[in-house]
């Protein structure tokens, strides 16, 4: 069985929408894109050159169409990204020019690639498709950088959907910008308790 890593910049209040770009997803009026690039620093650096080695990816198609027109193009920024599997999760589309892409259709085209023999899947942006995973309790990891940032709204990692789940710290950084990096992996169901007994 394959892992699902989801890979998310968030905010305080957990927005996720276009990170990278101020063009990079405007939907719903966003005005706040290109949030983390005030946050980059070295070790900020070697958190994403971390998550960026290597592994195939799950992709909603948003993400995808944006994926698909930067990096095939900048791959000296990502090595590997031509060469790794990129499923995509759409009803829309069924193709793409980009080297090594696949599309699913369905939740159970998910729960298959994730019995399915192979390395760690990562998604990366997608908040639709996360909170999808999150909903079928198809994420086996959280690997979150939290910024210092209130943004107030855009796509949001989670949402009243979710699946309760327990979840344990595996890794932690602080940046000097004050991003704090964290991973967190699936750890059974969620436990409860009175204070003080």
């Amino acid at each position: 069985m394959r892992k699902i890593i989801v890979l998310s910049m968030i905010t305080i209040d957990g927005v996720m929408q276009a990170p990278g770009a101020p063009e990079e997803d405007t939907s719903g009026g966003f005005e706040y894109g290109g949030w983390v690039a005030p946050f980059g620093d070295e070790e900020y650096g070697k958190v994403m050159q971390k998550q960026m080695e290597p592994a195939d990816i799950l992709l909603g198609r948003k993400t995808f169409d944006i994926f698909e027109e930067y990096w095939p193009k900048h791959a000296e920024g990502w090595p590997g990204i031509n060469e790794v599997t990129k499923y995509v999760l759409s009803t829309t589309r069924k193709n793409s020019d980009w080297e090594n892409s696949e599309f699913l259709s369905t939740v159970e085209d998910i729960k298959k690639l994730k019995n399915s023999e192979g390395g760690d899947i990562k998604v990366w942006g997608s908040a639709r498709l996360v909170q999808l995973l999150l909903k079928n309790d198809l994420v086996d990891e959280l690997g979150l950088k939290i910024h210092p940032i209130i943004l107030g709204k855009g796509k949001k990692l989670f949402d009243d959907g979710a699946f309760p789940s327990g979840f344990k710290l595996t890794e932690s950084t602080i940046t000097s910008s004050g991003v704090i990096a964290v991973s967190y992996k699936r750890d059974g169901e969620v436990k409860t308790g009175t204070i003080g007994e």
